[in-house]
């Protein structure tokens, strides 16, 4: 048994607590503040916190897991989000935000942002989508305005925890063309800033928020990348933390779609020949996306500059996760829905995977610029048969 294996047994254990818990908090998400004792939630709590800021994750079988390597990610999530995708995301933590600053903080912006994870259980956020422009950058709008202090004004949406969080990650222009956009660490609550949470249909454990910012004080040493060349930081910077997250997206759909394989096996007792057929094939598929999400995330921590992979990962899981929760339905009758109400939830949770961490057009485009440049080849990316 590999130390992933022994990762993904135990937070399989752990999930059981999630799945108890999944409609109280599709009912209402501040349900979760009463769970930050859940092995699971404390575990996601701290992950992402490298050991050197002084994080002792629990052992676990004689291992200990950090969770900075994409390969412990998409373990955690899978498990996870087959249990309750709502309780995954609805769970404090570093999250993007933690990526982000591991690979473009400062020592000391680093020091910060992790003793705050330690000392207690909190939400982050990472704000870079805005009402008109979506994540084009060329289309931002929220400007830094130079000063002493700097002041941030502007529009973010569809952040996730950005309501209840207390530090994250804020991109903003400050000056025209690709190279002005900066991201700044702002702790919040702070003068000028605001987060409500819009009324979601899917994931609402993640708390999606609207931020509006009206001259926000951003202060000198809260500039992320300041060490960085003006290439290193701003756009380039949250793609390649896009990319680190991605394979851990991708796993969550992935998650979704065994929970609803896993709910029609233990639903309808009694199949005819078809319905087994449709199931074997829902199995393999779930199988063969498996191996391509953890495909993408051994990538992702040997090159993290490529992104192709873990693009496909996610296409792939997500158009899975409808795909398997449609077959659940079909298998369990037209009143599925209204009978089954954790079905509901994950048919809801599934059509969000769309739309987190980028569209699948947006996934194909990176995909397509991997063939382009030439990272793309017929040896790292299955074929759908394969996958299949």
């Amino acid at each position: 048994m590999t130390p992933l294996d022994t990762l993904r047994g135990q937070v399989r254990e752990w999930g059981v607590d999630f799945r108890r818990h999944a409609l109280e908090l599709d009912a209402d998400p501040e349900a979760i503040r009463a769970h930050f004792d859940l092995p699971a939630v404390r575990f996601l709590s701290t992950m992402g916190v490298p050991v050197e800021y002084g994080h002792e994750p629990e052992p676990i079988d004689g291992h200990r897991f950090d969770g900075t390597l994409a390969a412990q990610r998409v373990v955690v999530m899978e498990e996870l989000a087959a249990a309750d995708a709502g309780m995954l995301v609805a769970s404090p933590g570093p999250l993007l935000a933690g990526v982000f600053l591991q690979q473009f903080g400062d020592p000391a912006q680093k020091a910060l942002f992790y003793q705050r994870m330690l000392d207690r259980p909190l939400w982050t956020f990472f704000a870079l989508t805005e009402p008109a422009g979506g994540s084009d950058v060329g289309a931002m709008r929220t400007v830094i305005h130079p000063g002493s202090p700097a002041r941030l004004s502007g529009t973010k949406r569809y952040v996730g925890n950005a309501c209840r969080a207390r530090i994250g990650v804020v991109f903003a222009r400050l000056k025209p063309g690709p190279l002005g956009i900066r991201a700044v660490l702002l702790e919040t609550p702070i003068d000028g800033f605001e987060a409500v949470p819009l009324d979601m249909i899917g994931l609402r454990g993640a708390r999606i928020s609207a931020i509006s910012m009206d001259s926000v004080e951003v202060p000198d040493d809260a500039f992320l990348g300041r060490q960085l060349s003006p290439t290193r930081r701003g756009v380039w910077a949250f793609v390649q933390t896009f990319n680190q997250l991605r394979p851990g997206v991708a796993a969550i759909g992935l998650g979704i779609a065994r929970a609803a394989y896993e709910y029609a096996v233990s639903n309808r007792r009694s199949l005819r020949r078809e319905e087994e057929l449709r199931l074997d094939d829902l199995r393999r598929q779930i199988d063969g996306t498996r191996h391509l999400v953890e495909a993408s995330a051994a990538m992702i921590d040997a090159r993290p500059a490529d992104g192709h992979l873990a693009s496909a990962a996610k296409a792939r899981a997500s158009a899975l996760a409808e795909r398997a929760t449609r077959t659940a339905c079909g298998l369990l009758g037209a009143g599925a829905r209204l009978e089954h109400p954790l079905l509901d939830k994950l048919v809801r949770d599934a059509k969000s995977m769309e739309f987190i961490e980028g569209t699948t057009h947006m996934q194909k485009l990176t995909i397509f610029q991997g063939l382009l440049s030439g990272k793309v080849d017929n040896h790292e990316v299955p074929s759908s048969e394969t996958v299949r």
